[in-house]
Formats: structure tokens, sequence, C-alpha cells
């Protein structure tokens, strides 16, 4: 299952059947954990089941605590506009899952950022006095 969407002139993708490095998908995990104050196991969990925790607490946030939810969407730096689309009556997605799809598609975006960085960071120490 691919999900594809466009928000704010930008195209995202999340699938949950999507290969992403172990990794990666570790790093995803825990920032999506520290951020949203999740409770969940690390061991034996996939994307999809990820992406399902998180919805649902998406959810109980929009019911129960939707500043805080915007709070930490603004932080999270994920666009406004996509935001506003997200909860709209236009967005063909329940509320719930069509911010949870921002989360992960920004949350992962970090991630893959923070390594680029990372590599790009080495190579450049491996210069030594060639360096910039």
């Amino acid at each position: 299952m691919v999900l594809h969407f466009t928000f704010s002139n930008t195209i995202l993708y999340f699938s949950p059947d999507m290969k992403t490095s172990s990794n990666q998908f570790d790093e995803t995990r825990s920032l999506i954990i520290r951020d949203f104050g999740l409770d969940i196991p690390g061991e034996g969990m996939d994307e999809a089941g990820l992406f399902q925790i998180l919805a649902d607490a998406v959810a109980y946030m929009i019911e129960h605590k939707i500043d805080f939810l915007m709070s930490l969407m603004y932080r999270l730096d994920v666009l406004e506009p996509d935001i506003n689309h997200a909860l709209s009556p236009f967005c063909i997605d329940p509320a719930n899952i069509a911010l949870a799809k921002l989360i992960m598609a920004r949350q992962k975006q970090r991630v893959q950022t923070k390594l680029e960085y990372k590599a790009a960071n080495k190579d450049q120490q491996d210069m030594g006095d060639l360096a910039f």
C-alpha cells in the first residue's frame, strides 16, 4: 500500500510497505516516541504498526489536546498549509490519518537529512587541510 498525497505543492510519499534501513526506521521511531511521549515497545514493531499507534495518538490529541498537537506540529516544522489541508473537509483521509502521514514523512525527512549531513561532514573531515 503506497499512500500518495500532495500538500502545498510538495508531493509526499508514505508507505508502510516501503523498505527503509533498520537504522533509519529506528531513528524515526525514536523521534516519534520522544516527541509524542509514547510508551511503545521497540522490538518487533514495523513501520505500519508505528503508523497506526501514531494515528491513534493523533486522534486522541485532536479530541482532547488540540492546542498541544498544533504546537507540536509547529515544533516538528510541519508546514501550516499542509496541516490546514489535512484538517479541511477537502482532504480525502480522516484528519488523524492525514496528520500522521505528515508527521511520519517529516520525521523520515529529518532522519534522512541528518544522515546526509553526517556523510558530507565526514567527507570534509577526510580531506584534512584541503577542506573548506
